[in-house]
């Protein structure tokens, strides 16, 4: 059988075969990004239909309320122009359509922004490019790629999906969870117990079988951004779901909704992990300041908004838009699992929403 003709399982397989088992992290970068049979790679993962619904699919206000959020950073730094609009992992296009519609009448925005997406799917750069119809984009498969100017990024529910690392702890050494081989199927096992120079600041704060998750690319292009932003301006909005200083097993895999076997089908279900927002704060040359999306939201007025809304909807249509406000920002809910961290230049104000919500900083001290 050929390489082309097998399926990814039978290609893990066969790697682990050759190599030994591998690193979580390689397991899921196969499993999201294989360029033939990936998660991503292959299919629109999105909406009812899909695995999952992310907050711009929920509601339009979710989108609305971030662009607003950016213009007024783009304002309170002097309207710089040309000035990049980017997202990353912008999934069907439907926020970054609602951050543009809702700026449209900012006196000089749209002239002054050039629009830029990082995407590594050919399937969502297809319905990205149909729901941008009308506003010339760039697209990009990596964030270094981005022009060197002022910059006004979004990153929804991006970095929850990079590929992570996973230590158990043993004695002062630390044994990472891997993928191998048991009787023909893919199995998890740990390998042996060895120091990890990236967790020896957690010898500190953990006990004998903690688990502790690291993403190496998350600090990396945490880095690459606020970078860009405390050198031009600018300001980032970071959305996801995770915690400060995150502990325990988080990876999971999800399938038309619900949780499901991370190993049972590869390439078939999303993979993902809490994000750990102390990591992208440590890593940032910019200010930075972390929320819980409901207050975010709530600071940003989506209660009016949704009101406004309400006024023109009756029946179904109002119950699922009140229904909707509650999905995106009651604690219960979306709102304080997700987490809002913004970067911002260190001589600059922070970006609405944000200025009193001061939970953790990091980033040069004015």
């Amino acid at each position: 059988m050929s390489r082309g003709d097998m399926d990814l399982r039978a290609i893990l397989l066969r790697r682990i075969a050759a190599e030994g088992p591998m690193p979580l992290s390689d397991y899921m970068a196969a499993c999201l990004l294989h360029p033939v049979h990936g998660y991503y790679t292959s299919r629109d993962p999105l909406g009812r239909d899909g695995d999952f619904i992310t907050a711009p699919e929920i509601s339009q206000m979710f989108g609305e309320l971030i662009g607003l959020c950016l213009a007024q950073s783009w304002l309170d730094q002097g309207a710089p122009s040309p000035v990049t609009l980017a997202e990353l992992g912008p999934g069907r296009g439907t926020l970054i359509a609602d951050v543009l519609r809702a700026t449209a009448h900012v006196p000089g925005f749209h002239a002054a922004v050039e629009l830029h997406l990082v995407e590594a799917s050919p399937v969502l750069r297809a319905r990205q490019q149909a729901a941008l119809a009308g506003h010339p984009a760039h697209w990009h498969d990596q964030v270094s790629e981005l022009p060197e100017q002022p910059l006004l990024l979004i990153a929804n529910e991006f970095f929850d999906a990079l590929p992570i690392r996973q230590f158990r702890r043993s004695g002062d050494l630390w044994r990472e969870t891997v993928v191998g081989a048991t009787a023909g199927a893919l199995s998890l096992g740990l390998s042996p117990p060895a120091p990890i120079g990236a967790l020896q600041h957690r010898l500190s704060d953990t006990a004998e079988g903690d688990i502790v998750e690291i993403c190496p690319g998350a600090a990396a292009i945490a880095q690459a951004i606020s970078t860009r932003i405390e050198t031009h301006g600018g300001a980032a909005l970071i959305v996801d779901y995770g915690d400060w200083h995150a502990l325990g097993d988080t990876f999971q895999a999800l399938r038309g909704h619900a949780p499901t076997d991370p190993l049972a089908d590869p390439g078939t279900a999303d993979l993902t992990a809490h994000v750990d927002f102390e990591t992208l704060a440590d890593a940032a040359s910019a200010h930075s300041l972390l929320t819980p999306q409901g207050v975010f939201l709530e600071r940003l007025g989506i209660t009016e908004r949704a009101q406004r809304l309400a006024d023109r909807l009756s029946g179904d249509a109002l119950s699922g838009h009140i229904a909707a406000h509650r999905r995106l920002t009651h604690p219960q809910e979306m709102g304080t699992l997700f987490k809002v961290i913004a970067f911002y230049p260190s001589q600059a104000s922070p970006p609405p929403g944000l200025e009193a919500m001061r939970l953790q900083t990091r980033g040069p001290q004015a």
